[in-house]
């Protein structure tokens, strides 16, 4: 088996007297779609910011692609990098979160080509060409002029993954990207993640869209209060769970 692409060890985190995260340990394979379900204040999200460092740790360590994201190792010491090595580890790991976060003042094709000109250095030509190539994929060709006030929420979201996807990540982490939606817009953003996992993307996702997770994850990790309850295939998970605090939470969400 290959080095996973993402590995957690011993991760905390706290915010004052609260404990986020608890020795959350945690390894997620390539290839692999890893779906973290739990009530909120449960850390999902908190752990899946701190992989990519939009949130610092207080402790243990992550490593995604066998680097560390946003620090170095000197000693048993983790040290913050600068914000341009950071931004290049960055690189390689594309998110998606609740609200789209598209710049208002730029068109859909605009929003996609920014980060490939800027971060990769990309000739325009170039980027323009991904860009509409991956608009394409998600269903947008005919949007490439529109801006995002002119887009639906599904749409919206469409286009922060065709941003996301612009960069060539190796790993895509969603945070409840249909959390904001209308539900009858929900389908279109979870039929283009289900597209991405055949091909491939490794993928955790934080949802609460249970029939997603039983269809496409590889992986369930069921948390609550900073920790990781119970992991396993959707199956065991989410058929039969072995905690009664996951029983309880699945009682309330089925």
């Amino acid at each position: 088996m290959t080095e996973p692409v993402v590995v957690a060890r011993g991760v905390r985190k706290r915010f004052g007297s609260i404990e986020a995260l608890r020795d959350i340990t945690l390894d997620v394979q390539a290839g692999e779609v890893v779906c973290l379900l739990g009530p909120s204040g449960s850390g999902k999200s908190t752990f899946l910011r701190a992989i990519n460092h939009l949130e610092r740790i207080s402790g243990g360590y992550l490593l995604v692609n066998g680097h560390l994201v946003g620090y170095r190792m000197k000693g048993n010491k983790l040290y913050e990098t600068s914000v341009d090595e950071t931004c290049a580890r960055r690189a390689e790991i594309g998110m998606v979160f609740q609200n789209f976060n598209l710049f208002p003042h730029m068109t859909v094709l605009g929003n996609v080509v920014e980060a490939p000109q800027r971060v990769l250095k990309l000739k325009r030509e170039t980027a323009i060409e991904r860009a509409t190539a991956l608009l394409d994929r998600v269903g947008l060709s005919d949007k490439l002029e529109s801006y995002p006030r002119q887009l639906s929420g599904g749409q919206q979201q469409r286009v922060a993954i065709a941003r996301a996807l612009a960069m060539e990540p190796r790993l895509m982490l969603f945070d409840e990207p249909t959390s904001a939606l209308d539900p009858e817009l929900v389908a279109e953003v979870l039929n283009v993640m289900t597209d991405l996992a055949r091909d491939g993307m490794t993928m955790i996702v934080v949802t609460h869209e249970i029939g997603f997770a039983l269809e496409v994850a590889d992986r369930v990790v069921f948390m609550d209060e900073g920790i990781v309850v119970e992991e396993g295939s959707p199956e065991e998970v989410l058929s039969n769970p072995m905690h009664e605090r996951t029983r309880s939470f699945l009682s309330r969400v089925l």
